[in-house]
Parts: structure tokens; C-alpha cells; sequence
């Protein structure tokens, strides 16, 4: 470790101090108070302290606790971000018992019936009020129309207890004071797609929930091939009896309750069949008008996952970069990737590699820690943490540190820093995860022994030529390291390692949107893996007791880092005579394409997934738009989101002034007025100020007046 980096880090944190916007959301979101208000983290380097001796005090004696609290504070001096919940929890136990320090759960199965649906709203609730996103598969629950026996009814379809969800996300965000976030997976070929696709089309509804169709290998083949896709949900005992019944077998999620053949599938009812170009159409045009649906490639997923050989994934996280089991959950960190780069803007700038693969070697251990105060509502969670010992590590302000070398976003010498930039994370989190596995012991799934099926010989056919057979018993740690697709990438002398001694976690990469800790202790570097949104926008803000949405004024980190460098006077606005150099491009200026190869050149080395949007200007062709998805489906990526600015649809979290200065909006007031005006004016209103787009939004949505 070498002190005069640390000084030299210091010295440039210190020469750009932290925009008022970022102060401030610290303040609010991670800053440390009682209960009464009386602020306890006296500053920033006040709440690395507290991280750092919480996670520190996880050691066995007291002089490891001392000398890991020591390097522990030293990563994060050096960029090391731990997620959200951690920065805000860890440490805080006397004044927030309740929390927990873990970003990231998916809810067990949801079993078709209300036992089930109401169990899963309950936990779900738990969990939210513990301060964790929480993510659902709701394709289990059987299609609207169908025929309840106990009930003698027809059920209401699987929406509708989506509703009562997201409402239930609402209230309990609301009473905690942090917003709730979900997310809601459909499969493909279940019956009610075509009304999950369209559901966020209706004003309000399900807006505390992001949405993800499960895409499989086989509707895209289908889609290319304009062939006709089968609509099913498994048959009950009855309908497979009945002649007319058209039965097809599936892989299915749910077993129980349903017939299966010798390979496992379930017998399903065909409902309907339509042409998959068309239902291809129909989620690009909402994805189009509505970012929504997302895009989950469950197959991909499935194939790559490290433990493939005990888990089925068919939901993720919120923000979809943790694809989990059920009951499954992960912790979050970032490393920031400018406190790595030297003399920006000059030709002599580079990227110190030697201290970001010591500062990834300290960040595993600290985030392997946060499993022992992990705070997870219920034992099932707390079970799969402990047993696979998930994190995901990933780094933000990609972006920004492009820029700071000159690199063009989604050139080819960008993409080959950011595979490395992701592989060497990589190497060195496996190399101390077999390190940690030595001092403290392996996740325990890696020391269990799995019995092998004839579905693991058929997924794995290489397991014959070494000589495994159905019915043998094989260690976890052997089927993770020499069968994982993911690990297969590696070195054998790496893999060997971990098949012998097993590895301390499971999984160790994962890219996350960080959209606050980018803003807050990042000083407004570029979120994760993207380009800076632009140079000089404006955020949307959730404020306790305020009507709507407040509008914030941000720079990016890449702008205050020129203006401290070469042109204090640079502005991002053509008309200022300053112009900025070529390099400093923003997300609109990145091309489709570009966004998918980025995403690509980092998930190779990411054994779990990459929460990643490709912003595209409001006027881009949509023939253009749908290629996006075949494309990244192409390149290999587990899931692909975009975004385009729609004014008419909703208002974004991020804003630039020139899209609301070009927008107008109409819209009546409770009391009869008709308001027309620009989306940047200002708007006296029930006693507070707000912009036009906020005060529209806020209104149409129906959640005015209720943070």
C-alpha cells in the first residue's frame, strides 16, 4: 500500500470540493443522525469511520480489527463506495436496529393461490420496511379468466395482485421514509403478456415497480424466424385429461401441483398462439414510449450462473444487475474509477493500476464482512446469504474517467479499458476469495455435495469425458470452478485452486446503477458503466414533505475536473465561446450500438449482470430503435434497458434544461385552472414552487402531495 498515493488522492479529492447537490443528498440519505435530528456523523470522512469500524469490528481479535478498520478506511479514501444501504446502516444499529445492510433480495416463489400471493405480500413488505429492493416473478400466478375450483370463480389474473403490491410499496416506502423499489418479472409465453407489456400505459399504475419480460433463446429464434409463438400455463389435472385441451411440455418455474414428464418439464395448456414478430413489435413500442418492459435474457442468465447446478434464476433485483434465486439476496459496493486517474487532460494522463487492484483486494474482504451484519428480515434470506456468501462489486464513473483520459465513450480503445478495468477486478476479488476461503472458511454451498442429475449431464456434457456419471455425488466447489461457463474463462491454475479449497462467495461482480452514491460521495461522477447523462442537467429529487418532485441543478464531475485543470471558465453550452474538447460526449451523443458494446466489453467479467440504459434522443427512429435488443441479444448480454424522453408519458429522474424548455405541457388544477406552460417554468401552487413538468407529473401519476 503505498502512502504517498493515499496523499495524493487526498490532496485531489481536496482541490474540487463536493457540489451543494451532493452535500446534500449525503446528508440526507447517509449521513448518521438520532432520532431527534442531532447529527452524528460530523462529515464525510466521519461516515467512513463509522463504515469502516463496523465492518472492521466483523474480525476475529482485536489487532486484525485494528489493522483491517486501517485499510478498510484507506479504500475508502481510495474510491471504494460501499451500496447505499451500507453507507447508511453500518454502524448505525443503536439508531436504526431495524435496517439492513443488504441492497439486493428476490422473493421466494409465489405459489398460485391466495395463501401464497398474500405470504409473498407479507415478506415483501418485511423486507422493504428493512430498507431493501426486492424483485418478483409473477408468471407463476395462473392467467385472468382462468377457472378457480376452490374459489368456483375466475380469478382476476396475475395484474391485479401486481396492484396491491405496488401499493403495499407505496405505503411502506412512504412510512420508512426511503422509496421502495421493485421489480416485476413475466415470462414470455405466459397467457396476460400482452397486458403486462402494456400495463404502465395506464396513468399511476404500477409505478412502484420496474417491469422485465423474460425473454428465452427460443422466442428469439422464433421472433427472427417470424414464426407463431405459443401463449400456455400449466394444465391442471383436469384439463390434461380433456381431449381438446392442446398440451404442449414446458420448462416451468412451479412444479408442484402439476404434471411433469422423466425430463422435468410440465405439461401446459396452449392458450393462444401469436406471430413473435408482433409481440416482439408490441414491447419494443412500449419500450419505445415507455422505457418499460425491460429485457431479461433468463436463458443467458441461467447458463452463465456460477451456481448453476442448485439454482434456477427468474427474477432480479430492481435495477436487474443481481439476477437471484428465490429468497436469494447479494450486497452492493463501487469502486470510482477517477481516483485512479493522473494528470487528466495531459498527455502524460494514465490510470494507476497497481492501486486499483489494491484497492479491489481491500474492498472483497470489507464487502465479505457485511454478510455478518447483514440484517435481513427473514430467516430464508438470511439462509441464502450465509450459505452462498453473494456480493457484487462493481465500479462507477466509467464514463467520467474516459473523459479524464481523453477516451471516446464506446470507441474501440475505450472498450478494451473497460474489459480490463472489469477483468482485473475480477482476478483479484477470485484471488483473495481463495485467500479468504483459507483464512475463514469457503461459502459453505462449496463443501456441500450435490448429487448429479440427468439434466446437470445434459447442460454439462463435459462431465462425462472426466469421468462423472448421473448418481455420483460431487463437491459444490468442483461443479462451480470447472463447470460455471463463467469460470471456464479463467486460468486453469485459478479454477484448480478454487475446485480444492472452494472460494469464499459465490459470485463477486456486479455492475449497479449507483445513482445517488455517483451523485453524493462521487461528486456527480457518471453512474456505473454509463457516460455522464450531460455536462450540466437538472435531477429530479424526492423531498420529505414536498407536493412533487424537486429540481436540482448538477455539473458533472468531468466538467469541475477540467475547470480545476486547464479552463476554469469551460461550459458545456455551445454558446459560451468555451467549448469543450471532442472527448466529452454524454449519453445522448452515444450511439445504440456503442451503449450494447460497452455492456458487452465489461459482462464477460461479470459473473453476475450490469444494470446499464442506452439513452436515445426523443426523435430517434423507432426501425432503428428495435434493432437495439436483437443486437444486444448478439452480443451476449444478460438484459438490455433504454430510455428515451417522453414528456407525455412521464418525467424523468434525470433532466436537461433544453428538453423542458422545449416541451409544453397543459394540464387543469383542482381548482379549474388550465396551466400551459414550459416544462422549466416555475408554478406557485398550494402553497409551494414547482416546474411545470414536475407539478404535471406529480398530478397525472396521482402521487401529489404523498411523499
Amino acid at each position: 500500500m503505498k502512502a504517498v498515493s493515499l496523499e495524493e488522492a487526498r490532496q485531489a479529492a481536496a482541490e474540487i470540493p463536493l457540489q451543494p447537490a451532493s452535500l446534500d443528498i449525503w446528508d440526507k440519505k447517509y449521513r448518521l443522525k438520532t432520532k431527534g435530528g442531532e447529527v452524528l456523523d460530523r462529515n464525510i470522512h466521519a461516515t467512513y469511520e463509522r463504515v469502516a469500524a463496523s465492518l472492521a469490528d466483523v474480525e476475529p481479535t482485536p489487532a486484525k480489527q485494528e489493522q483491517w478498520y486501517g485499510k478498510f478506511l484507506w479504500a475508502l479514501r481510495n474510491g471504494a463506495i460501499p451500496a447505499g444501504r451500507i453507507m447508511s446502516n453500518a454502524g448505525a444499529q443503536d439508531h436504526k436496529p431495524a435496517t439492513s445492510t443488504i441492497n439486493c433480495t428476490v422473493s421466494g416463489k409465489i405459489a398460485d393461490s391466495m395463501d401464497g400471493i398474500l405470504s409473498a405480500l407479507y415478506e415483501a413488505g418485511l423486507t422493504l420496511k428493512a430498507g431493501c429492493g426486492i424483485g418478483y416473478e409473477f408468471s407463476t400466478l395462473r392467467p385472468k379468466g382462468a377457472f378457480v375450483s376452490g374459489a368456483g370463480a375466475y380469478t382476476s389474473g396475475a395484474l391485479s395482485f401486481m396492484d396491491i403490491f405496488d401499493a403495499m410499496c407505496f405505503t411502506v416506502s412512504s412510512a420508512g421514509g426511503r422509496r421502495g423499489a421493485q421489480m416485476g418479472t413475466f415470462d414470455i409465453s405466459h397467457p396476460d403478456i400482452v397486458n403486462f407489456i402494456r400495463a404502465k400505459r395506464e396513468d399511476g399504475r404500477l409505478r412502484q415497480f420496474n417491469l422485465s419480460c423474460l425473454i428465452s433463446d427460443d422466442f428469439i429464434e422464433a421472433v427472427r424466424a417470424d414464426a407463431d409463438w405459443d401463449l400456455v400455463f400449466p394444465a391442471s389435472p383436469q384439463e390434461f385429461e380433456e381431449e381438446n385441451c392442446r398440451i404442449v411440455w414446458r420448462h416451468w418455474p412451479d412444479r408442484e401441483r402439476y404434471v411433469t414428464n422423466d425430463r422435468g418439464e410440465v405439461a401446459c395448456r396452449v392458450y393462444r398462439s401469436i406471430r413473435a414478430r408482433r409481440l416482439w413489435d408490441l414491447i419494443m413500442t412500449s419500450t419505445y414510449d415507455y422505457a418499460e418492459p425491460g429485457f431479461i435474457l433468463i436463458d443467458r442468465i441461467n447458463e452463465m450462473n456460477n451456481n448453476w447446478f442448485c439454482e434456477e434464476v427468474r427474477a432480479t433485483n430492481p435495477c436487474g444487475e443481481q439476477p437471484l434465486p428465490p429468497y436469494g439476496s447479494c450486497l452492493l459496493g463501487s469502486v470510482n474509477l477517477t481516483r485512479f486517474v493522473e494528470e487528466p487532460f495531459s498527455n502524460r494522463v494514465r490510470f494507476d493500476w497497481e492501486r486499483y487492484r489494491e484497492v479491489v483486494r481491500v474492498f472483497t474482504r470489507m464487502l465479505d464482512n457485511v454478510v455478518e451484519i447483514h440484517g435481513l428480515p427473514l430467516d430464508q434470506q438470511a439462509a441464502e446469504i450465509r450459505r452462498k456468501r453473494r456480493h457484487g462489486m462493481g465500479f462507477l464513473g466509467l464514463g467520467s474517467a474516459l473523459t479524464m483520459m481523453k477516451m471516446k465513450y464506446g470507441e474501440a480503445e475505450s472498450l478494451a479499458f473497460t474489459e480490463r478495468v472489469a477483468r482485473e477486478m475480477a482476478e483479484v476479488g477470485w484471488e483473495v476469495g481463495i485467500d479468504l476461503a483459507r483464512e475463514k472458511g469457503a461459502a459453505p454451498i462449496m463443501l456441500e455435495h450435490f448429487t448429479v442429475t440427468p439434466e446437470m449431464m445434459a447442460r454439462r456434457p463435459e462431465m462425462e469425458r472426466d469421468g462423472i456419471r448421473v448418481g455420483d455425488e460431487v463437491r459444490g466447489s468442483v461443479l462451480m470452478a470447472k463447470y460455471s461457463r463463467y469460470m471456464q474463462q479463467f486460468p486453469g491454475a485459478l479454477t484448480e485452486r478454487i475446485a480444492e479449497h472452494g472460494a469464499r462467495f459465490t459470485h463477486h461482480t456486479s455492475i449497479a446503477p449507483t445513482g445517488t452514491i455517483s451523485l453524493s460521495l462521487g461528486n456527480n461522477v457518471s453512474n456505473g458503466i454509463e457516460p455522464s447523462f450531460a455536462h450540466k442537467y437538472s435531477r429530479n429529487v424526492i423531498r420529505e414533505g414536498r407536493k412533487t418532485k424537486q429540481k436540482v441543478d448538477v455539473y458533472s464531475y468531468e466538467l469541475l475536473a477540467y475547470r480545476n485543470a486547464v479552463d476554469a471558465q469551460a461550459s458545456p453550452e455551445a454558446d459560451s465561446g468555451r467549448v469543450l474538447p471532442e472527448y466529452f460526449v454524454s449519453a445522448e451523443s452515444v450511439t445504440p450500438k456503442q451503449h450494447v458494446d460497452v455492456q458487452a466489453a465489461a459482462q464477460r467479467w461479470i459473473d453476475s449482470s450490469i444494470s446499464k440504459t442506452a439513452n436515445v434522443p426523443t426523435d430517434f427512429p423507432f426501425e432503428q430503435f428495435k434493432d437495439i435488443y436483437l443486437y444486444a441479444h448478439e452480443k451476449g448480454l444478460k438484459g438490455c434497458t433504454t430510455f428515451r424522453f417522453n414528456p407525455e408519458a412521464f418525467q424523468g429522474v434525470l433532466v436537461k434544461d433544453d428538453d423542458l424548455a422545449n416541451t409544453s405541457y397543459r394540464f387543469v388544477l383542482d381548482n379549474g385552472e388550465i396551466v400551459e406552460a414550459k416544462g422549466n417554468e416555475e408554478i406557485e401552487y398550494d402553497g409551494e414552487t414547482h416546474t411545470a413538468a414536475n407539478l404535471y407529473d406529480a398530478l397525472k401519476e396521482g402521487y401529489y402531495g404523498k411523499f
